[in-house]
């Protein structure tokens, strides 16, 4: 029997990253981790940055993804965030990297006089670089 599919679109302002037939997705909420397979119930909700576990073909992969929102329909699942990678091309040296460079750029930020919302964006992008090295940790 073939297995049910539901399509998965990840977009970002540089264009669609990720766009398949997947079995299920887990996909990190504001509310939780959602468990989203065909015939799901429609449904939208904030993205937290964190990783993306997606199941296409019995193999399992993982995507880092930035703040955002998703968008679930019973035959499609949309993700629009700032920033989404696939973790399996990802070198672990870059990542430790680009973590420490987010995370100096956040101190500074604090210890000067950004506003709130550049000081949001710095977060945020700090917690995209450790849901980045979360995720290539679970690819392995």
């Amino acid at each position: 029997m073939a297995k049910s599919l539901i399509k998965l679109e990840i977009v970002t302002p540089n264009g669609v990253v990720y766009s398949e037939g997947v079995e299920h997705v887990v996909i990190p909420t504001a509310n939780g981790k959602i468990d989203i397979l065909q015939h799901h119930a429609p449904l939208i909700d904030r993205l937290v940055p964190a990783d993306v576990k997606v199941v296409k073909d019995g193999k399992t992969e993982y995507l880092a993804i930035s703040s955002g929102f998703v968008e679930v329909y019973a035959e499609k699942i949309s993700i629009i965030t700032d920033q989404a990678i696939l973790v399996d091309d990802d070198d672990d040296q870059e990542i430790e990297a680009a973590i420490k460079r987010a995370e100096e750029a956040l101190i500074e930020g604090k210890n000067s006089k950004f506003d709130e919302a550049q000081l949001q964006l710095l977060e945020a992008s700090a917690k995209f670089e450790q849901a980045r090295k979360l995720a290539k940790g679970k690819a392995r």
